[in-house]
């Protein structure tokens, strides 16, 4: 048996420019700890090997110390082999990445930078289709088929890229063959490019980040521990969650008359598991402006506790009669100004971007008022 971690997308040195604060410097260094996170469930299983599918940097030109700092870390985890493939973001057409991980990289590293069979183990070979720039234009996995190995011998597929609809910039003609694997004799294709994890058949998968850095999946960050007992078996594959930080969308769907408050404190994960939670809460449904904002001010409150803590208010229409309006004024100019935020609200005929700076107006009011009034 052969037992391997399949890991992709590390993005090492991604800069998290949208965020502010402390937090950039947080998510990266998450990032450079999946490192030594995927070295440990390697020890533990009993896996020789990590297969590095693409992407680990982030950047064409990442900064000398995030690629010796990664390779100091790789080189610290030795015997552990670490596979590291060209990916899109870190293709070969950056020369002088790859000029400098072939000087610096420690006996450990094995960088895939050529289309051509690679002996990890005795009847253990990995076939390699490194990214040649950004978007090639090919399936750079066709080689493989025409790649002869003794018989007996354990193919192993690493490629980065789209396989039909899975790709995160597809393009039709850089998709790799969905059925690559059965075309070319592998016993398991190791696919990066998608950040969560895929499997396309019981031979083909997408292992996703160990870290995550965006709202889209809304799963863990995790690897995949691979176990081929023989050629032509199907491998046994483990999912194994590595994420330091967890990223997730939440639903929260409110009816009128319900307590907006309560139902958001159901919702938001224990105390405790905060500090490392990116949250991004998506109200829907219906409120009246008294629950709206109320939300707003709950959120506001919890934030602190969060890495990070957003509220998606868009789908939530706003229920308003006139006795919400009497709060802000019965009468005079902060009526008409209400009054007239709500019909822009609630307008058809304006844009959806129009409605919502309408009603947010309306809301920030409402909650303005309603605090004088206390």
């Amino acid at each position: 048996m052969f037992r391997f971690i399949h890991s992709s997308d590390l993005h090492l040195g991604k800069r998290f420019g949208n965020f502010s604060g402390d937090l950039p410097v947080r998510l990266r260094e998450a990032r450079h700890g999946a490192l030594a996170r995927l070295a440990a469930f390697a020890r533990e299983h009993g896996a020789s090997t990590v297969l590095l599918a693409g992407d680990t940097f982030d950047t064409e030109t990442p900064s000398p110390e995030i690629r010796r700092q990664a390779l100091a870390e790789m080189r610290h985890h030795a015997p552990l082999r670490w596979v590291v493939l060209p990916g899109n973001h870190d293709s070969l057409q950056a020369s002088e990445l790859w000029r400098g991980l072939q000087t610096e990289a420690p006996e450990n590293v094995i960088l895939a930078m050529d289309c051509q069979p690679l002996t990890l183990a005795p009847g253990v070979t990995v076939l390699s289709a490194p990214c040649t720039t950004r978007r090639p234009g090919r399936d750079l996995t066709e080689w493989m088929t025409g790649a002869a190995t003794p018989e007996g011998t354990l193919r192993i597929g690493l490629a980065h890229g789209a396989v039909q609809s899975f790709s995160e910039e597809t393009v039709a003609t850089d998709v790799i063959a969905p059925d690559r694997a059965r075309r070319s004799g592998l016993d398991y294709l190791a696919l990066g490019d998608w950040h969560g994890a895929v499997a396309v058949d019981p031979h083909t998968h997408y292992s996703g980040t160990p870290e995550p850095d965006r709202f889209k999946h809304n799963r863990p960050g995790a690897a995949l521990l691979v176990s081929v007992e023989a050629a032509g078996a199907v491998p046994e594959v483990q999912t194994l969650v590595t994420q330091s930080f967890s990223w997730r969308s939440l639903d929260l769907h409110l009816l009128d008359g319900m307590d907006s408050v309560s139902a958001l404190q159901e919702l938001l994960p224990e105390a405790r598991h905060r500090r490392q939670a990116l949250v991004r809460v998506i109200a829907s449904g219906r409120s009246r402006l008294a629950g709206r904002t109320a939300l707003a001010a709950a959120m506001a409150h919890a934030a602190p506790d969060f890495a990070y803590l957003d509220l998606d208010d868009a789908p939530l229409a706003t229920e308003c009669e006139s006795a919400d309006l009497d709060i802000i004024d019965r009468a005079g100019a902060l009526r008409e100004a209400a009054d007239a935020l709500l019909a822009e609200a609630d307008d058809p005929a304006r844009s959806t971007a129009e409605r919502e700076i309408a009603r947010a107006a309306l809301t920030r009011l409402f909650s303005h008022c309603e605090t004088i009034n206390q």
